[in-house]
Order: structure tokens, then sequence, then C-alpha cells
């Protein structure tokens, strides 16, 4: 993700200098970048629990077809929820978001198994 919106920054006069400096002053850059930013953001919150989920699955020898699948949910819906944020379609980016916590959902529901 980081690199979709370097892309922007360094499109922008300046935008290379400012990405090597000190970044003490804003960049002005167009709308796309900022929500790519903020697709990166989200990400970044939303990744530990997927892991801590997966990693509790292996160790508990409770990874199976589900969880399998659970795993392509998550990665499969935060891609696509990255690239959505990024256009700017929000109601389909909400939705490629809840599929990627039904995929988390599903690896929860086979830890209680």
């Amino acid at each position: 993700i980081p690199m979709i919106y370097a892309a922007g920054r360094f499109q922008v006069p300046g935008g290379i200098g400012w990405a090597f400096g000190n970044r003490e002053s804003s960049l002005e850059v167009a709308p796309w970048v900022g929500r790519a930013v903020r697709a990166h953001l989200n990400l970044t919150e939303n990744i530990a629990l997927f892991a801590i989920l997966v990693l509790v699955a292996h160790v508990t020898g409770k990874a199976n077809g589900t969880t399998a699948l659970g795993a392509e949910l998550f990665f499969f819906g935060r891609v696509a929820h990255t690239l959505l944020y990024t256009a700017g379609l929000i109601y389909l980016r909400t939705a490629a978001f809840f599929v990627a916590v039904a995929g988390e959902v599903l690896i929860l529901v086979q830890l209680f198994n």
C-alpha cells in the first residue's frame, strides 16, 4: 500500500524532497493519495486481530479448511477494501471490509469448535 500513495506523493512538485526530508510541512496531494494512506492505516489497525486468530488456530491445532477460507476472505476483502477506498467508492469499500471481517469470524468460530 505505501507504494500506491508514494506514487501519488512523488507526482507532486517537491514530493520526492518531502519524502526524503523531515516532513515538517504538509504536502498537498490528490484526494486519492489521502484515501490510500487512510486505507493503509485501517489495515494496520485490523491486521493484529487477524494475526492473533491465525496464530492461535495454528498453535491449538484448530486450523482447517474453514480457517483457510477465513484467511482467504480476509486477504481478498482487504485487497478489495484498499482498492475501493483509494478509488473513493464508499459503499463498496464498506462491503469489502465486512467480507474481511467475515473471514475473521470464520476463524474465530473454529477456535470454539
